[in-house]
């Protein structure tokens, strides 16, 4: 007997109320040339980005990537943007969304290092073309194991993309795909297990 794919998700645009989703979004909108936020952190993002994929590297610390960052570079923006003291942290929004899965990628994303918490948060940036593309390929006509196929495929091209950037700190993956999967399976899938599924995505996809 063949057994019935599993529905599609019943809230298709809750991908845009996720928490990873919603920081994005009020950051990313903002206009002020002046107190940009996310302007500043995509300075450091770019700045980790290029030093991970640079090749052979010593070990990343704030002050090489403030000075990967240039002129734009500096210790106390660099504090502004990563850190516990950090400005919008993403995990903050994570923990403020206050919903069982995302507090459950919230810990697995919360970091001491604030080099680290930069990384995840460079994941998700760099990350965010291919979720845009996917969105734009999912429909609600998939079934959940379709959607998350269609995820795992972005993840892994990203990683392919990125392989250092992607292998950092354990091989998490964008913290908003792993929001996507739990959204996707509908409570059938926890936060926790979301983030370890598609580590193994990023670790498969980084041995090639």
């Amino acid at each position: 007997m063949t057994t019935a794919p599993t529905a599609p998700p019943p809230a298709f645009q809750s991908f845009d109320e996720t928490a990873v989703n919603r920081w994005v979004d009020r950051l990313s909108g903002n206009t002020s040339p002046r107190r940009n936020h996310w302007k500043t952190k995509e300075i450091y993002f770019r700045a980790a980005a290029r030093l991970l994929e640079a090749g052979p590297r010593a070990t990343l610390t704030w002050k090489s990537i403030v000075e990967a960052a240039g002129d734009k570079g500096c210790r106390s923006t660099f504090y502004e943007v990563a850190g516990a003291r950090a400005r919008h942290r993403m995990v903050d929004e994570l923990i403020s969304d206050g919903g069982s899965d995302a507090i459950q990628i919230a810990l697995r994303y919360l970091r001491t290092d604030p080099v680290e918490q930069l990384i995840d948060e460079t994941k998700v940036w760099s990350f965010w073309p291919w979720r845009q593309q996917l969105l734009r390929t999912l429909t609600t006509g998939m079934s959940a194991e379709v959607m998350e196929s269609e995820l795992v495929a972005a993840v892994a091209s990203w990683a392919r993309r990125y392989p250092a950037l992607a292998a950092a700190v354990g091989f998490t993956p964008p913290a908003c795909a792993a929001e996507d999967l739990t959204l996707i399976h509908q409570g059938r899938l926890s936060g926790t297990q979301a983030a370890a599924r598609l580590t193994e995505v990023v670790q498969a996809a980084c041995a090639g």
